[in-house]
């Protein structure tokens, strides 16, 4: 295995780099076409099923193309994921040539140069047209698109149908029934939390604070208070208690719900392998999450990730090519069985969706109108703050009340974008 160094052979390329068109390497980069490319991809809660598609992805890919080992690297989701990409993208040495990454962290690095613009790779790919428009601006900065989207992930609320037939209770039609059927279960099986909520469970609560019109950039509107404290009113000991569920992260929640401790969570559709790996297999179900109004959908945060190609590359094509046949409709579909990974691709969407009911209530809640986070960098700095959990969780702990944290919060984002 030959890996170019930083010698006039690098230099040598950058020369000829200047030369090519727009979808050349860029600085710090090259274009091997031997060698060992290098994946970063998520870690989950249940990796297995993930690793066994990508797997078969590698095989292969590397049989198609001689001379190239694929190495992949499963990275955490935890805050701590911003300074290794950070660390990434300054030092190339250190980097992956191709790159899971969370499409709420896109403006930040692309703010930072990190990724390089596959605008024109997958304009030419014989697939690039089967991406949603809207879904693609979750991959698109000032025009340019840095990555592919690879699943698109919305939460919807899992239910345990056998504690609710033993209860006698049907799936709540509002938001103000699910608190009420929440209590109900608690209170009568006292074992089991009523509805899994976390203090540190940022997109389990926006749908509260969407729901009652609420928005990230007014946490201290009227609309945004009264969602706010119908999210945390339930981290109450009649529900899920303060002192086990303020810590709880999105992650935790499915693990709770899965191993059968929670009646109700609002999961993902890609959390469904977690689940089916749990002791709750075989016994829940799945609704849209209620919104304020009876028989109204909440808005759920379109969330997912993006496949991008480093910036710094030494091995352009090859990234580029490994990225668009992971991210493809064959391994989109097999990560979709594996995972429950929605697709992107509308074709795969469409197929799956005509085949297995479990989707309904997610492309129900996606056509009833979804939500995202600003797409600036300011984000990053308010997720790596905490400041929506830091706010949850003073609210619940009794730190402080509804006003006084929701007021915290507005004025740590507006710091956060810069105004005064």
């Amino acid at each position: 295995m030959k890996i170019l160094h930083w010698t006039a052979a690098g230099l040598a390329l950058l020369t000829l780099a200047a030369c090519a068109p727009s979808t050349a390497p860029a600085a710090g980069g090259g274009d091997e076409r031997s060698g060992t490319l290098r994946v970063w991809l998520f870690d989950e809660p249940n990796r297995a099923p993930k690793e066994k598609v990508v797997g078969e992805a590698i095989r292969e890919f590397t049989a198609a193309n001689a001379g190239v080992q694929v190495e992949v690297a499963y990275i955490p989701t935890t805050p701590a994921r911003h300074e290794r990409f950070k660390g990434a993208f300054n030092d190339p040495a250190s980097a992956p040539d191709v790159a899971e990454y969370g499409n709420t962290d896109l403006a930040e690095y692309a703010a930072a140069g990190g990724f390089a613009d596959l605008s024109a790779d997958l304009s030419a790919w014989s697939e690039g047209g089967d991406v949603g428009a809207d879904l693609l601006k979750s991959a698109t900065v000032d025009g340019k698109v840095y990555g592919l989207p690879w699943y698109v992930g919305v939460r919807a609320l899992y239910y345990r149908t056998d504690v609710f037939d033993e209860l006698g209770l049907e799936p709540p039609e509002s938001m103000a029934e699910l608190a009420e059927t929440a209590r109900e279960i608690r209170k009568r099986k006292p074992e089991l939390y009523g509805l899994a909520v976390g203090g540190e469970y940022t997109f389990g609560a926006l749908p509260f604070v969407w729901s009652a019109g609420g928005d990230i950039e007014s946490l201290d509107s009227a609309a945004s208070r009264k969602g706010v404290k119908a999210y945390t009113d339930l981290l109450r000991d009649d529900n899920c208690p303060p002192q086990a569920c303020a810590s709880l992260t999105g992650g935790k929640t499915v693990e709770l719900f899965a191993s059968g401790k929670a009646a109700m969570a609002i999961l993902g559709n890609f959390n469904r392998s977690a689940v089916d790996a749990g002791a709750a297999a075989g016994k829940y179900a799945v609704v849209p999450l209620p919104g304020v109004e009876k028989g109204s959908v909440a808005p759920a945060f379109a969330g997912g990730n993006n496949l991008g190609v480093m910036r710094s590359s030494r091995h352009r094509t090859l990234a580029v090519k490994f990225l668009q046949l992971l991210g493809g409709k064959t391994y989109q579909t097999k990560m979709y069985e594996a995972m429950g990974n929605l697709p992107t691709l509308t074709s795969a969407r469409d197929e799956l969706a005509a085949r297995d009911p479990f989707l309904e209530p997610f492309l129900d809640t996606v056509a009833a109108g979804t939500r995202f986070v600003p797409i600036h960098p300011a984000w990053g700095k308010i997720d790596n703050q905490k400041v929506i959990p830091t706010m949850l969780q003073k609210i619940a702990t009794g730190q402080a009340g509804v006003e006084e944290a929701t007021t915290e919060a507005a004025a740590a984002v507006k710091a956060a974008f810069g105004r005064s």
